[in-house]
């Protein structure tokens, strides 16, 4: 997360760059808004989701972060592209853009290789919480579950539920205490 934020920091820095070497203005101000909005986004979109189904082991949560960062990832591809006019310094901008200012090229191509080893590390984490989660035995039939159930909305709930499964399951986890609770001297040392 701090990672893409920092790149889309250095994606407005490129802008401008771009921008005073002969570039357009409209590059400047779609890097500004990808900076505002998804950097807190990124938070509460995918980093949220992906926190909260580890915690509680929710299918539900893990195919939300699943869904939402499959889209960041190919977010990041289409700014690892740089298509002008989209506000970030990809390939296609970066290389375009040689003939035109050399030294905002350079400073645009910093910009682009940040977004391509983002982009790389985004499939890669992707693949890895995929594999965690088949590993755990989640599944899209258990998100199904959980969702037609309510189980992903109430942490207490869920929880309350997992014990309750746990309990019948194997029996009283504790033994019985007796009745009559000993009494001990107050004055008593260490």
């Amino acid at each position: 997360m701090a990672v893409y934020s920092g790149t889309l920091c250095m994606n407005v820095i490129s802008c401008i760059a771009w921008w005073a070497g002969g570039g357009n203005a409209t590059n400047f101000g779609f890097s500004l808004l990808w900076l505002i909005l998804f950097s807190p986004c990124s938070y509460t979109c995918w980093f949220r989701p992906l926190y909260k189904a580890f915690r509680a082991d929710s299918s539900f949560n893990f195919m939300a972060f699943f869904f939402i960062f499959f889209l960041q990832c190919v977010l990041a591809l289409i700014q690892t592209i740089g298509i002008s006019g989209w506000g970030t310094c990809g390939w296609i901008a970066t290389v375009m853009f040689f003939s035109q200012n050399v030294g905002s090229a350079i400073v645009m191509f910093i910009t682009t290789l940040l977004f391509t080893v983002v982009t790389a590390l985004m499939a890669l984490v992707l693949i890895k919480v995929h594999r965690l989660y088949r590993g755990g035995g989640g599944s899209l039939e258990r998100a199904q579950e959980e969702w037609s159930t309510g189980l992903w909305k109430s942490a207490p709930v869920r929880e309350a539920g997992f014990n309750a499964v746990a309990q019948t399951a194997q029996g009283p986890s504790l033994p019985q205490y007796p009745a009559a609770v000993p009494s001990y001297p107050d004055n008593s040392h260490w």
